[in-house]
């Protein structure tokens, strides 16, 4: 069994428990877990607890008067359940076995619900930006993922307030008579669509646009930042005091952007959960936006002469880049925004840009802190 799709991991096997025993439940600990029952005919329940115990005896109990829970106690035939340390590991573990029993349904059955980014259509002649919840190939530049549209709808808004790339979505057929659009009006536009500028010249600005989501922002912060700094220099205040209202107006920008939000192929990092392990954690790696399954990784003392940071680049030399479909690589994305945004994370995220240039100082510290919960 794949526990990632494509990557060569393995769901650890079940403990197994025969429902007609029902002493044996009251040795199931309870504790989070997902589980399985099994029934005589059909297809089986698939469930996620954070009590297995007490969520097996109000399942498997014989049906008896009408009742508005759910009984199987009748009809089970089997149950397999896997104890999980964290809630990125059963949410995980839970959308695998879905995938395995219900091929057909696993999305509606889970409530994926897609992420969403700010898309840069580069295949397009005329290049403009769309928020969308559909990832395809091609040239595009995919940032995300937000929480929810309207933080997207918001990104995208204030983002093209920062150049000239046009925002309608139309299909351009350039020309003198076409009658354009306020935003050209205002001087916030380039007007390809009235030959104002060639393809050339609109293709650079769109350029500048993909470089401001590869960065994060980072390529035109440097850029007005030592603007700034060199008007301050010539002692040209005016100009410095100019540049300084665009700094902080890109700087507004950029705290709209979601905590994860990232060029999609730039979008790696790992999660820091608790492990099944004494003295250890599960770092969960992703790369370009798809996970690449477990590693445990025991943070005790093996040795005077090799330290954490050693030991943890070792591991990640093992990490191979992920791939996937656009389809999984979407469910991935959404099953790691619903952890990282919910209310009930319990590990850590480190991001990063690429297995190249892994924080492993903050890593290290990051461990020590899951440590000493």
């Amino acid at each position: 069994m794949g526990y990632f799709g494509a990557i060569p991991m393995t769901i650890p096997p079940p403990s197994v428990l025969d429902p007609a025993e029902a002493s044996l439940i009251d040795g199931v600990p309870d504790a989070p877990a997902v589980f399985l029952i099994h029934a005589q005919q059909g297809a089986p329940y698939l469930a996620r607890t954070a009590l297995l115990r007490r969520r097996l005896r109000r399942l498997l109990k014989p049906p008896a008067s009408p009742s508005r829970f759910l009984r199987l106690g009748a009809v089970a035939r089997r149950v397999e359940y896997w104890l999980t340390h964290s809630s990125l590991e059963a949410l995980l573990l839970h959308y695998e076995l879905a995938r395995i029993h219900f091929p057909d349904q696993y999305a509606s059955l889970l409530k994926l619900r897609p992420p969403v980014f700010v898309c840069l259509l580069m295949a397009n002649r005329f290049p403009r930006t769309v928020v969308t919840t559909r990832l395809t190939g091609g040239p595009s530049v995919y940032f995300g993922p937000f929480r929810t549209r309207a933080a997207a709808e918001e990104f995208e808004t204030r983002m093209l307030d920062l150049f000239q790339l046009r925002r309608c979505q139309e299909d351009l057929a350039p020309s003198p008579d076409h009658p354009g659009c306020i935003y050209g009006e205002m001087g916030m536009c380039l007007r390809p669509c009235q030959l104002i500028v060639g393809e050339e010249e609109y293709a650079s600005e769109a350029a500048r646009v993909a470089s401001f989501l590869h960065t994060r922002g980072q390529s035109m912060l440097s850029l007005v930042r030592a603007s700034r700094d060199r008007f301050s220099q010539e002692l040209r205040f005016e100009d410095a005091a100019r540049e300084h209202k665009r700094l902080e107006k890109v700087e507004a920008v950029l705290r709209l952007r979601d905590e994860l939000a990232a060029d999609l192929d730039r979008l790696y990092g790992v999660a820091i959960t608790r492990s099944a392990q004494p003295s250890s954690v599960t770092l969960w790696f992703v790369t370009a936006g798809v996970f690449t399954g477990p590693r445990s990784f025991s943070y005790a003392a093996a040795g005077e002469s090799v330290s954490l940071d050693r030991r943890l680049r070792e591991l990640a030399a093992g990490v191979q880049p992920a791939q996937a479909v656009a389809r999984r690589r979407a469910e991935h994305l959404a099953l790691l925004s619903r952890w990282y945004y919910s209310s009930w994370r319990d590990g850590e995220w480190l991001s990063f840009d690429s297995l190249e240039t892994i924080p492993y100082r903050r890593l290290v510290h990051a461990i020590h802190r899951m440590a000493a919960l």
